[in-house]
């Protein structure tokens, strides 16, 4: 990115643009807020005037990938509707696709170290994302009787960790990983025996 003036108040995202890219590069430790307004092409002690640290940089890349992800689980959701299993796994492929779209991202929420309680706003954006998922969950869970069903959010929680595995292993090309499947079936399979396991799809199928 070439140096250019600032004016309009669009420093803040070149900023995040360029951290996005060397948290793809480098993780999200491994580089400084020095590098970043080197990429945006800055001065240094121009980042403080819109961030703190690094970790006040990211956090602000994780909320606004948590903004993303939450609308592209609850449109996925949607389109699932009437069916609570279409729905279900219909949230579990958005997981997957979020993560190869915005690899940045999807490293600063879940790979950074950030807690999700450093601000309101990404407390709040975080909770609305989780919240979808709890809502596929409930709606899903609830064809189980009362005395048998796992709380909803043990019930998400479980299918969260599933995509995580999956995204971390085999879906953003992790050096060494060898896997006959496409991460989607990967997911798609495993969230069946899981839902086979609490009797919500027949065996035979």
């Amino acid at each position: 990115m070439s140096k250019r003036g600032y004016h309009h108040g669009n420093l803040r995202q070149a900023l995040i643009e360029a951290a996005l890219q060397l948290i793809e590069e480098k993780g999200p430790t491994g580089f400084t807020l020095s590098e970043a307004a080197k990429t945006a092409g800055v001065t240094p002690a121009a980042v403080y005037r819109h961030f703190e640290g690094r970790e006040d940089l990211i956090a602000e890349i994780a909320r606004q990938g948590f903004e993303v992800f939450a609308d592209l689980l609850d449109y996925a959701y949607d389109t699932g509707q009437p069916s609570a299993l279409a729905s279900f796994e219909a949230v579990g492929r958005a997981y997957l696709a979020f993560a190869r779209r915005y690899p940045g991202h999807y490293i600063a929420m879940f790979e950074s170290g950030i807690s999700m309680q450093r601000s309101p706003e990404l407390f709040a954006v975080a909770e609305r994302a989780l919240g979808v998922l709890e809502r596929a969950a409930t709606q899903l869970s609830e064809q189980i009787p009362e005395g048998k069903r796992p709380p909803p959010q043990m019930f998400a929680a479980h299918v969260w960790a599933m995509a995580h595995g999956v995204v971390e292993l085999f879906a953003r090309g992790t050096p060494g990983a060898r896997v006959p499947f496409p991460p989607e079936d990967l997911l798609e399979t495993g969230i069946g025996i899981y839902l086979r396991g609490l009797g919500l799809i027949p065996q035979d199928k």
